[in-house]
């Protein structure tokens, strides 16, 4: 059996899920979610709780129940208390500002890149922190991730983008290398 799949999910106060045919909804305080739940993958609400199973035991049923159970328990944390993910930026001269839905970066090149955001996402900037914000997760992870790719951290003074909680690796430059071979 599947470890996450078989775990129940608890629906808190304040979250509607609702079960029509093959299609799952979650409505909170944040928003609604919908997904539409694969054939072999039965979802039971009992309550206040959320069982998911399955009818076969295929490798490709198996692998599809703890994923059905783990999205599910995103949608319902999404609509009730929502993801967010951060990002730090450093370097010299580097900005960000959200403005009308969207973000706009300046790290270093020789124009603005600007990413908008999709209908759930939010955008706020704090000093040198970007956070973005949102009930799907993985929205708010591939906005993330697009963000980070405009301008990844290098490896030898540390500039650029990278998630709040990320250690980047860094590297010796040529002075160090040279340090070092003639040390021995």
């Amino acid at each position: 059996m599947s470890k996450i799949g078989i775990q129940k999910i608890n629906i808190p106060a304040g979250v509607k899920v609702e079960l029509v045919s093959d299609l799952i909804k979650t409505i909170g305080p944040k928003g609604e979610l919908e997904l539409k739940i694969p054939k072999n993958i039965v979802v039971k609400i009992n309550n206040s709780e959320i069982a998911v199973t399955r009818l076969r035991h295929g490798n490709y049923t198996r692998s599809l129940h703890g994923l059905i159970r783990a999205l599910i328990a995103n949608m319902i944390k999404g609509v009730s208390e929502g993801f967010q993910k951060k990002l730090d930026f450093k370097g010299v001269g580097f900005r960000a500002e959200a403005v009308d839905g969207k973000l706009i970066l300046n790290v270093g090149f020789s124009h603005p890149v600007e990413i908008k955001a999709p209908d759930r996402i939010e955008f706020k900037v704090e000093k040198n922190i970007i956070t973005v914000s949102g009930i799907d997760a993985q929205e708010v992870g591939q906005i993330a991730a697009q963000i980070r790719a405009a301008k990844p951290v290098e490896p030898y003074k540390g500039k650029g983008i990278k998630y709040l909680e990320e250690i980047p690796r860094k590297k010796p430059g040529k002075a160090a290398k040279a340090a070092i071979g003639t040390a021995q």
